[in-house]
C-alpha cells in the first residue's frame, strides 16, 4: 500500500510539474518609444499625396483626408494610435500660453486655431520642449533612438519632422526614419540628409 501511495505522489508530481513547464510567461510590455515605432512603420504608406493647403477638421481627433498630408501627419497619426491627439493637446496647451508659440509673430495670428496649429512643424517643436524633452542634437548615429522625433529644416526654409524607428539602415549605421516630404508616408535612411535643428522625445 506504502509504495502504491509513494507511485501515486510521483505520478502527481510529474504531471504538475509538465504543466507548469508548459506555461508560457508572458512577455514584458514593449516600451512606449518601441509603439511609436511600430506605429510610424504601420502608417507607411506612398500614395498619400503631399497636401499642404489649409483643411479644415473636425475637433477633436481630427484629421485630413486619409490620402493627404504633410510631414507633421506623420507624426500625429502616428500618436493616436497610442491614443493620443495631438490635436487637443497642442492647442490646449496653446489656449494657455499662445504667446510662448510662433503664431502671432510667423503667421500673424491672433488665436488659436484647431485645424492647422498642430500640423505646424514650429508649434510642434515648442510643445515637445514644454511637455517632452528636448534632446541633444550631434552629428552621432548612435545618440538618435527610435521612438524620438527629429526636426530638420531643408534648404534653410522648410521646416520638417519625421520619427525614429527602431529599425536600421542597409548599412547598420543609423535608424531609419518614418516621414513625408513629397513622396508619402515613406521609410528612408535620412536622419542626417537635412540640417537637424530639433530632437525631442514625447511620451505619456
Amino acid at each position: 500500500m506504502k509504495i502504491f501511495y509513494f507511485f501515486t505522489i510521483l505520478l502527481t508530481f510529474l504531471i504538475c510539474t509538465q504543466k507548469n513547464n508548459s506555461i508560457k510567461i508572458p512577455e514584458k510590455p514593449t516600451s512606449f518609444e518601441s509603439r511609436l515605432s511600430t506605429a510610424a512603420i504601420s502608417i507607411i504608406d506612398p500614395d498619400v499625396v503631399y497636401t499642404p493647403k489649409y483643411v479644415s477638421i473636425k475637433y477633436p481627433n481630427g484629421d485630413v483626408p486619409a490620402k493627404t498630408g504633410v510631414c507633421t501627419d506623420v507624426v500625429i497619426r502616428s500618436y493616436r494610435k497610442l491614443g493620443i491627439d495631438l490635436q487637443k493637446e497642442v492647442h490646449e496647451d496653446m489656449l494657455k500660453n499662445f504667446a510662448l508659440y510662433p503664431n502671432m509673430k510667423k503667421w500673424g495670428l491672433h488665436s488659436t486655431d484647431t485645424n492647422i496649429d498642430h500640423r505646424r512643424v514650429p508649434n510642434l517643436e515648442v510643445f515637445f520642449t514644454r511637455k517632452g524633452q528636448k534632446l541633444p542634437i550631434t552629428d552621432k548615429p548612435e545618440d538618435y533612438k527610435a521612438g524620438e522625433l527629429v526636426t530638420w529644416m531643408i534648404n534653410g526654409k522648410l521646416p520638417h519632422i519625421g520619427i525614429i524607428t527602431n529599425k536600421k539602415s542597409p548599412d547598420g549605421k543609423r535608424q531609419m526614419i518614418v516621414h513625408n516630404v513629397g513622396a508619402g508616408q515613406v521609410f528612408e535612411d535620412c536622419l542626417f540628409d537635412w540640417k537637424i535643428v530639433g530632437h525631442f522625445k514625447y511620451t505619456q
